[in-house]
C-alpha cells in the first residue's frame, strides 16, 4: 500500500511553493480589476486591417483619452498578420454611454485613423456599481466559508472533533482559492489578464468543488474509523486515501477534459476569466484534497503543530 501520510510534509512545501510566489504578487501589486470593480467602459473591436497597439493608444491618449488602458485582444482573427500588429484591440476607457456624442466622436476617431472595425464588446460600469459588485464577491466568499465550515462541522458531529474536519476543509478551499487568485495577479501583472465577475463565478465554482471533494474523501475517514477500531488515525487516512485516491483523480480528469476543450474551441469572452480559473482551481482542489486537508487531520490529531512551534526542552544531564 502506499504510504501517503508518511510525505505530508513534502506535500505541504509542494504546495507552499505554488502558493507563495502568487501571493507575493498579490500583495505587491494586487489584481488587475476589470471594468466591474472598477467602473468604466470596456470597448473591444476588431479592424479590417492590422494595426499597431502603440498607435491606438498613442491617437486615444493625444485625442483626450489620457489614461485609457489599450491592449491586443484574442477576437478570433489572427490570419496574416504581421508581427507586432493585431486586429483585435481591447480599450478600457473613462465611462460613456451607447448613444452618447463621445462615442460617436470615438468611432469616427478610431475610423479616419485605422479604417474600418467591427465593434465586438461595448460595457459600461459605473464607480458606484463596481464597489458594490466588489463588497458583495467579498461578502459572497465569506458567507461560503462560514457556511462550510458548521455543515461540516454538524455532518462529522459523531467522530472525535468534528470541528477539526471543518477547519481543514476551509484550509483546503483558501489553499485553492489563494492559488487561483495568485495566479490571476501574476497574469495581471504581465499579461493585462483582467478580473471581473465572471472571475468570482469561477472563484464560487473552485470553492463548491474542492470542498465537494474533501468531503467525499473525509466520509471515508468517517467509515473506516468505525470499521478499523483498533488501528492508529494515520493508518486509517492513509488507507482512505488510497480507496479514494483513483475515484478522486478519474472525476477530476473528466472535467478537467472538457474544461481545456472548452478553453481551446470555446468562446473568447468566457475563456480568461472563467475557463481558466476553474482549469487551475479544480487542478488544484483535487491535490488540497486528497495531500492537504486529510493529511492536515493527521498532523493536528499527533499534536505536531505544537511541537512545530514550540521548542523541545532539553534534559538534564546525568551521571
Amino acid at each position: 500500500m502506499i504510504d501517503i501520510v508518511k510525505y505530508r510534509y513534502w506535500f505541504f512545501l509542494f504546495s507552499l511553493i505554488l502558493i507563495v510566489p502568487g501571493a507575493i504578487y498579490l500583495a505587491l501589486y494586487g489584481l488587475h480589476r476589470g471594468i466591474d470593480f472598477t467602473g468604466g467602459t470596456l470597448y473591444q473591436v476588431s479592424f479590417e486591417r492590422p494595426v499597431s497597439v502603440e498607435a491606438v493608444r498613442s491617437t486615444l491618449r493625444t485625442n483626450g483619452y489620457e489614461n485609457a488602458a489599450v491592449q491586443s485582444a484574442n477576437l478570433g482573427d489572427t490570419g496574416g498578420i504581421a508581427a507586432g500588429a493585431t486586429r483585435g484591440i481591447s480599450m478600457r476607457l473613462p465611462e460613456i454611454r451607447e448613444d452618447s456624442p463621445q462615442k460617436r466622436e470615438l468611432v469616427n476617431l478610431l475610423t479616419q485613423r485605422f479604417g474600418p472595425f467591427e465593434q465586438k464588446t461595448f460595457e459600461t460600469v459605473g464607480p458606484a456599481v463596481g464597489q458594490e459588485i466588489q463588497n458583495r464577491s467579498i461578502l459572497a466568499v465569506g458567507i461560503t466559508s462560514l457556511g462550510i465550515l458548521a455543515y461540516i462541522a454538524f455532518a462529522f458531529r459523531k467522530v472525535r472533533h468534528p470541528f477539526r474536519y471543518g477547519v481543514c476543509a476551509i484550509v483546503a478551499m483558501l489553499h485553492d482559492a489563494l492559488l487561483v487568485v495568485g495566479v490571476y495577479a501574476i497574469l495581471g501583472r504581465h499579461f493585462g489578464v483582467e478580473v471581473d465577475a465572471l472571475f468570482i463565478t469561477a472563484l464560487l465554482t473552485v470553492i463548491g468543488f474542492s470542498v465537494h471533494d474533501t468531503i467525499v474523501v473525509f466520509d471515508r475517514i468517517r467509515e473506516n474509523q468505525l470499521r478499523r477500531p483498533g488501528e492508529s488515525f494515520s493508518s486509517v487516512v492513509n488507507y482512505s486515501l488510497v480507496q479514494t485516491l483513483v475515484r478522486s483523480i478519474n472525476t477530476s480528469l473528466t472535467v478537467l477534459i472538457t474544461l481545456i476543450a472548452l478553453y481551446l474551441f470555446g468562446g473568447v469572452t468566457i475563456r480568461d476569466n472563467f475557463v481558466l480559473a476553474l482549469l487551475i482551481g479544480i487542478a488544484s482542489g483535487t491535490f488540497s484534497s486528497i495531500f492537504n486537508a486529510s493529511l492536515m487531520l493527521v498532523v493536528w490529531e499527533n499534536g505536531e503543530f505544537g511541537r512545530l512551534f514550540t521548542r523541545r526542552r532539553v534534559q538534564p544531564a546525568t551521571t
